[in-house]
């Protein structure tokens, strides 16, 4: 039997890593950001009305969007971030629908992995049959964040404070992951979670 499984989280906290770890485990994975890419490129309806909103400023000299620019637009302005997700959701929301329905008629998959770091309503949340959230402590959230980044300290806590708290996304969730330590301690942790769902699933 088909399970959709929503990984969530806030930037840093390893959503990402679980993903992966998911996919070695034989799920296919749906990445938002990798959709949302797609979905804001030139030429495209979002990237029309991103431009129409925000102005010319935010393409780059090779007609994509400067998503760095953007992100220094949005993440110390709540109204614009919410103009950019009000704008951005819909269209992603529709590619995830459209990439789930054309897995599931490959027939050959059983889990599907949706890996975004926005729980949105619709695209995320309808579609989950479980919401595994993962956490972590702040300040090694931002660590991770700026040595994969190359952010400063003040840019990825302005990131994290523009995104939902913890709370928030512990509401939404059917199970909890701490990522507060090694990589190979949490690759664990996925398995064993993996494989105890796996086994309730199947009975």
């Amino acid at each position: 039997m088909l399970r959709i499984i929503g990984v969530t989280g806030g930037i840093g906290s390893g959503k990402s890593s679980v993903a992966r770890v998911l996919k070695d485990l034989g799920a296919a994975v749906i990445d938002a950001d990798v959709l949302a890419k797609s979905v804001t490129s030139a030429g495209s309806k979002a990237f029309d009305e991103l431009v129409g909103y925000f102005g010319g400023e935010i393409v780059g000299d090779d007609g994509e969007l400067d998503r760095k620019k953007l992100a220094d637009i949005v993440f110390s302005d709540p109204e614009r971030l919410g103009m950019l997700n009000a704008i951005t959701h819909k269209y992603i929301a529709e590619k995830i629908y459209d990439t789930v329905e054309a897995l599931k008629s490959t027939g050959k998959w059983d889990i599907i992995v949706i890996d975004a770091p926005i729980p949105i309503e619709k695209g995320f949340i309808d579609l989950a049959d479980e919401i595994w959230v993962v956490v972590a402590d702040r300040e090694t959230r931002v660590r991770r964040v700026m040595e994969r980044s190359g952010f400063t300290y003040d840019e990825v806590s302005a990131r994290i404070d523009s995104q939902m708290s913890d709370d928030k996304y512990l509401e939404l969730a059917d199970e909890v992951i701490r990522n507060d330590d090694s990589i190979e301690e949490l690759e664990q942790s996925v398995v064993r979670l993996f494989l105890s769902k796996k086994q309730k699933w199947q009975q």
